[in-house]
């Protein structure tokens, strides 16, 4: 099991607080030439997402369901967390000791405020006024997925592992529901990128902590974001028409994402919100039979 110094911990740590674009051109310290021929070398190496305790489920889980002998873990930034950095090492390491027979690689942290700030921040009046509603959740998740995409095909077509979940328990998120999912997919493997998503059929969040084998309540010792919940009314029930939630993914915010993706790995820095907002600029007007 390797361990990362504390001078590689605080250059990460100052990643996060500085978040630039950063979703390809990695610094050689995060992503040496040596370490690409290495991961690239690897047959059974998975890129996994590290958040909360639902993310490292997904990671142990994948292990036993497809046979992974490394595991490289990755962050990817918003700018909506709160919260102490740490709780991502202690993520990490709560990982490393639960799989000690696994090569659990150094951590990358990655991501684009501007990418998320198109299909997110930009256009909120806009998009309300087209589809009758509004959550940042949908398009953050396809964010979180879409700027792993790069990184995955650089490193030769590795596939992603995520700790989506349709339902946890009694609540349903209207990020996770199924519609919802297989969009997240459906772009991946647009890309030649397979997600996978292990806990995907798993409700009870007494089966993540069997998974764990470890005491971790859900939403705790994580970062958290200060946009959670928005979607819910005050009774804590969710009324969005899932038929628009499609029609936003599949009219704005998938064909968004996937022009940005093609953007980088042409190896370019997009403008974000520029294609953002061409897209809008195209959608037919609301109640349009053309």
């Amino acid at each position: 099991m390797q361990s990362f110094s504390s001078t590689y911990k605080n250059q990460l740590q100052e990643l996060f607080l500085n978040k630039s674009d950063l979703v390809i051109d990695f610094p050689k310290w995060l992503l040496s030439d040596q370490s690409i021929e290495n991961y690239r070398s690897i047959s059974k190496l998975a890129l996994v997402e590290i958040a909360g305790r639902d993310s490292i489920a997904a990671a142990v889980k994948s292990i036993q369901e497809y046979g992974f002998t490394d595991l490289l873990p990755t962050y990817v930034y918003t700018g909506t967390e709160y919260g102490p950095w740490d709780t991502v090492n202690q993520a990490l390491l709560r990982l490393k000791n639960r799989l000690p027979k696994v090569r659990v690689h150094p951590l990358i942290v990655l991501g684009s405020p501007d990418f998320w700030k198109a299909l997110n921040g930009a256009f909120i009046s806009e998009l309300s006024s087209i589809y009758g509603f509004y959550t940042p959740c949908i398009g953050c998740h396809l964010y979180l997925h879409a700027v792993r995409i790069p990184l995955a095909l650089f490193l030769s077509n590795i596939p992603i592992i995520s700790g989506e979940r349709e339902r946890h328990d009694s609540s349903v998120k209207i990020n996770q529901i199924p519609e919802v999912l297989d969009l997240y997919k459906s772009l991946t493997e647009t890309f030649g990128i397979q997600l996978r998503l292990p806990l995907r059929k798993i409700t009870r969040g007494q089966e993540i902590e069997t998974i764990l084998q470890m005491d971790w309540q859900e939403n705790k010792e994580q970062l958290h974001c200060s946009l959670s919940g928005n979607y819910r009314l005050v009774d804590g029930s969710v009324e969005m028409n899932k038929t628009q939630v499609v029609r936003y993914l599949n009219e704005f915010a998938v064909p968004c994402t996937e022009k940005i993706v093609r953007e980088y790995i042409s190896e370019k820095i997009p403008n974000h919100v520029k294609i953002a907002k061409q897209i809008i600029q195209n959608l037919k007007p609301v109640g349009s039979t053309q």
